[in-house]
């Protein structure tokens, strides 16, 4: 939730400041008599309303009903689907519901081990959350982000032919494939340098993965300032865990564990060791990124004297030259486009510039990592520790907090929500070097209960964003007599110290009072309309079912003696659950099935009785042939051993040459449009390179692998089998 804040917060900030902007630049223009197309805003000028409890989140889900109601009633491919609709007014993270749907369904009898998922998103989150279910038939669906943008041309905006608009151009997609995956972590994990009868147990290996990455960074904890991801922080984690194994004693966690309340699902003496381990590198990592950061500075300050010296210097946002567009034109209306995009162009501009610190010589570096007395100096700044024992008590605090919520991520990823009020207290994390004592660290969970969407929307949204909430709320944000006004500060710091670009900063936002929260809406909760009081209630999930189904008229009977029923996997053949009845007027149906115009049945569904997640295969699954080879493993060099520019990771790029065994074979997982051999990059999430290589398998495509320090052009066009333009389920 503070993430959210921030993120909101943050984009208010911007967006004033752009506003004010494009104001003056309007003012301008006007005043050069070059016409423009006014300024548009439309509903979703203000982003912030996706965000439960909203109006339109609201009718979204009323929307998305009639679109599932639709579908299966009309369309042959849907008619035999179940449909889970589970809204934003069902509390949680939309993945995390659907990983826990999954880990609760495989703790069923009768579930089918070798059901196929799909998951469709960009988060990296997403891959980490399949590693976690531990379903080997598991796929990411991602948009291919380095794919080159065909549909970007230099026409302006009124020369576009006539079409699909550009926002509809289908773009690459590729499959993040969760059992080749596996394979990889599989060879690269292992380790010779292991304890006495020690049993090598790959489920648990992956447990350990997942939880060395929340080191590197996550929804719900700063990242640490030792670890940065582009500078191969995952490498580094990898590589102490390797180094440090057989000292460390054994795994770092016990997902089996996970309902232990005395915290027996980590070792947290081993990972005192290993954290601390990963510290011993803290100076040579300051060292190399301080060396870096001033050669760019340097660098940076030449080209700016060169350009001042050349004599055809650009023009600066905001100067009287005009844009090469504005020259005359018969047609009126094209020139105001062109006018338009010019001005939308200097706004582009005028981002850049005032992102850049380097540019605007905001640059500081108060903390200085990388020289003597770093670790004073930064405990002195960030948290305003001034004499020896404020430090060392702050440091114990922050570590414990954060040891806290490396434990409530863990549990979040491999069993749900351990706490619906627990938060980091803190902006800033301590440093790897910093967590000795981790191990004492008591952690204990109080569960809560969620916030209702109207407070939820208290607790994320800032002041601009108030027309999303109800009238009696949206006075407690802007009114100063409100209690609670201190929460939505219209102005506030953003730390950017040691930081090229503004992006890069901490919002310095202070964090809700839960109670002082809910003692304000409280009172005025009663206020609320009828629809308003539907928006801000807990919704049940959905499930929605064609008439003909076999399951409908046992549910209806059911409901007519009973009120609710278990749904058990013999009762579907897909699903475990419950199930109880929808008296939403437009579903009520009697014990014929009669009672609306579509051909679909609509009830509430809660899932199964929490049961403890199984962290391994289960028995029954098919395991694809292995595809990678050990041979392709390859050992690189650490970022902060390697030398020279640029930032990035020196270790070897994994290329990966793409041959296509039989073209004539319909393949799912292979871009149709992509020519044989065709070099591309392996998808790599966690900048670990040369990691293996893929042989002949039985879906008729092969990957061979080099390594290859060449430059990053065409970096990451391929990944785990590519899918463009197609049915993402076809043939599953």
């Amino acid at each position: 939730m503070n993430q959210q804040r921030t993120r909101r917060f943050r984009n208010s900030k911007d967006h004033e400041t752009l506003r004010k902007e494009e104001d003056r630049l309007r003012r301008q223009y006007e005043i050069e008599g070059r016409d423009v197309l006014p300024h548009q805003e439309s509903e979703m000028s203000d982003s912030s309303i996706i965000t439960p409890g909203t109006t339109f989140m609201f009718e979204l889900s009323k929307q998305l009903q009639t679109y599932i109601n639709l579908r299966i009633s009309k369309n042959d491919a849907w008619k035999h689907l179940k449909v889970i609709l589970s809204d934003a007014n069902a509390p949680g993270e939309g993945e995390h519901k659907i990983m826990s749907f999954i880990r609760l369904q495989r703790t069923c009898p009768g579930y089918n081990p070798n059901t196929r998922h799909v998951l469709y998103g960009q988060d990296t989150d997403l891959i980490m959350l399949a590693l976690a279910t531990h379903e080997v038939h598991f796929s990411i669906l991602r948009e291919n982000v380095f794919a080159e943008d065909n549909s970007r041309t230099s026409h302006s905006s009124v020369s576009l032919p006539a079409g699909k608009p550009k926002s509809l151009v289908k773009k690459p997609h590729q499959f993040v494939h969760v059992w080749i995956l596996r394979e990889y972590l599989n060879l690269d994990l292992r380790t010779k340098n292991v304890p006495e009868n020690f049993e090598y147990d790959i489920e648990r290996l992956i447990d350990d993965f997942i939880f060395l990455c929340f080191f590197g960074g996550n929804d719900f904890l700063p990242p640490m300032p030792t670890l940065e991801i582009p500078e191969g922080a995952i490498d580094l984690l990898i590589y102490v865990y390797k180094h440090e194994f057989k000292n460390l004693g054994g795994y770092l966690v016990n997902t089996e564990k996970v309902g232990d309340e005395k915290g027996g699902y980590i070792k947290l003496k081993r990972v005192e060791k290993f954290i601390l381990a990963v510290g011993a590198y803290e100076d040579q990592i300051f060292e190399k990124r301080s060396a870096i950061f001033h050669k760019s500075k340097l660098r940076y300050m030449l080209s700016e004297v060169k350009d001042k010296s050349g004599d055809q210097k650009g023009s600066s946002v905001g100067s009287d030259a005009r844009s090469p567009y504005t020259e005359k034109s018969t047609d009126h209306d094209v020139q105001i486009a062109q006018n338009t995009k010019a001005l939308k162009e200097q706004l582009k501009s005028y981002i850049r510039e005032i992102s850049d610190n380097f540019r605007n010589d905001l640059l500081s570096d108060m903390v200085k990592l990388g020289t003597p007395g770093w670790r004073k100096r930064y405990y002195k700044y960030k948290f305003s520790a001034e004499t020896g024992a404020d430090m060392e008590n702050t440091r114990k605090e922050v570590v414990e907090k954060y040891t806290q919520g490396l434990c409530w991520v863990l549990l979040y990823y491999f069993s749900g929500v351990a706490s619906w009020t627990w938060f980091y207290p803190f902006h800033y994390a301590p440093f790897a070097s910093d967590f000795k004592g981790l191990s004492s660290t008591k952690v204990t969970f109080q569960r809560g209960s969620p916030f209702k969407p109207f407070d939820q929307l208290m607790s994320v949204l800032p002041s601009s964003s108030a027309h999303a909430l109800p009238p009696s709320y949206r006075s407690l944000m802007t009114t100063d007599d409100s209690s609670i006004l201190d929460f939505y500060p219209n102005d506030f710091d953003v730390d950017t110290d040691g930081k090229r670009f503004l992006w890069q900063g901490i919002c310095k936002l202070p964090f809700i009072d839960k109670e002082h929260l809910l003692a304000s809406t409280k009172m005025i909760e009663k206020e609320l309309t009828e629809e308003e009081a539907k928006r801000n209630a807990e919704n049940a999930n959905k499930l929605f079912l064609h008439i003909s189904e076999n399951l409908v008229l046992r549910i209806i009977t059911s409901f007519n003696n009973e009120g609710s029923i278990e749904q058990k996997t013999g009762l579907s053949g897909d699903i475990n659950g419950f199930i109880h009845p929808n008296l939403e007027p437009e579903y009520v149906r009697d014990s014929k099935g009669l009672g609306n115009d579509l051909d679909v049945l609509c009830v509430y569904y809660d899932p199964p009785c929490f049961s403890l997640h199984i962290p391994r295969v289960l028995e029954g699954t098919a395991i694809p042939e292995p595809t990678v080879r050990e041979s392709g493993i390859e050992e690189g060099c650490l970022w902060h051993e390697s030398h020279g520019y640029p930032v990035r990771s020196n270790r070897s790029h994994t290329r990966v040459q793409e041959a296509k065994i039989n073209p004539n074979r319909s393949n799912r997982f292979v871009d149709a449009t992509r020519t044989p051999k065709e070099q591309t990059s392996c998808a790599s999430w966690w900048n670990t390179y040369g990691r293996g290589s893929r042989t002949n398998n039985v879906y008729g495509q092969s990957w061979s692998v080099r390594s290859d320090s060449s430059s990053n052009r065409n970096h990451a066009r391929g990944g785990w089998g590519d899918a463009q333009s197609r049915n993402a389920s076809s043939r599953w």
